[in-house]
């Protein structure tokens, strides 16, 4: 177990309801169908963009995301993003569907279905990481091949600048036990990413406990669709096993006991470890933007649980 400080659910620091403009606050409310009562805002994530579940005066819930495209450029985009997506996906997808959204010069907003529900507790729970990759599983079902309206670009593409990112680690190798000795050797199995996680799969890239919503009869569903691409259909059972190897579960029995893993090359799951460890912890050293105070911290302490990980398997001392 790598110990950590993120007070995880509370990492957000996301625009409230009542400092939407009015305008903007009315449109919801005529969208939603009946006027808004209550705001609650969501905690967890990285993103300032306003996400809340609103509670209307007929007593219907909603659960609605906001951006301003001028003030809030790049996530407004990710947001009109998830949109596309969600649109895109299948009936039989685990994640709450798209109702409607409004995308204008000025603000790009969602509607999404409300599910009642939480996210997994930290640290991790078996059975709730099992519900998660159950979940991941029946996603690599139906998204095979990948939806064609979905629009999403392939895993070589949208990952072609991760290998690099190893350069300027071993110019700097952070004090990362190890890193100074075995980087060469980890930059050349991030350097081979592409031919091994290349595939039809719509993969969501981002499956962490702050995008996993636990329903109260135990299944889980996938939120904030906002970077998928079309790759192999095991990158997401292996990218969500690092928040709970960094709680201390045994994730080696996972992956041997999970039917889109146990097969699964040894080699290839260190290919996408060292991608990811790179990613990880070059972004760690960036600023700390003044939205996301969490950001660095949750990125680190990624990069930390994928490195040892990485070097536990490969036997690096």
């Amino acid at each position: 177990m790598i110990p950590t400080t993120i007070p995880h659910g509370r990492t957000a620091r996301r625009l409230e309801w009542q400092y939407l403009p009015p305008a903007v606050r009315a449109l919801i409310a005529r969208r939603c169908g009946s006027p808004v009562v209550s705001a609650e805002s969501q905690g967890a994530g990285f993103t300032p963009g306003f996400a809340s579940v609103l509670t209307c005066a007929d007593g219907s819930r909603h659960f609605v995301k906001a951006a301003s495209v001028r003030a809030q450029r790049m996530f407004a985009e990710s947001y009109r993003e998830e949109a596309r997506k969600l649109a895109d996906l299948p009936a039989e997808t685990p994640a709450p569907r798209l109702r409607w959204s409004l995308d204008d010069e000025d603000w790009v907003v969602l509607g999404i279905e409300h599910v009642t529900g939480r996210a997994p507790a930290r640290p991790w729970r078996p059975a709730e990481l099992d519900a998660t990759l159950d979940a991941l599983e029946e996603c690599a079902r139906v998204l095979t091949p990948a939806p064609g309206g979905a629009g999403a670009g392939t895993f070589e593409e949208e990952f072609a600048a991760f290998p690099a990112y190893w350069d300027a680690l071993r110019a700097a190798p952070l004090g990362v036990p190890g890193l100074a000795e075995h980087a060469d050797k980890a930059a050349a199995l991030a350097a081979a990413y592409a031919s091994v996680c290349g595939g039809r799969t719509l993969v969501h890239t981002d499956v962490r406990d702050d995008n996993v919503l636990l329903a109260p009869d135990g299944t889980a569903l996938l939120c904030d669709w906002n970077w998928p691409v079309a790759g192999a259909a095991w990158i997401d059972s292996v990218l969500a096993l690092i928040g709970p190897r960094g709680d201390g579960l045994d994730v080696e029995a996972v992956l041997s006991a999970r039917p889109l893993t146990r097969d699964l090359p040894p080699e290839h799951v260190d290919v996408l470890l060292a991608l990811v460890a790179g990613y990880f912890l070059h972004q760690s050293t960036q600023p700390v933007p003044h939205t996301s105070p969490y950001i660095r911290d949750a990125q680190r302490w990624q990069g930390d649980v994928v490195w040892n990980w990485l070097s536990e398997r490969r036997a690096w001392s």
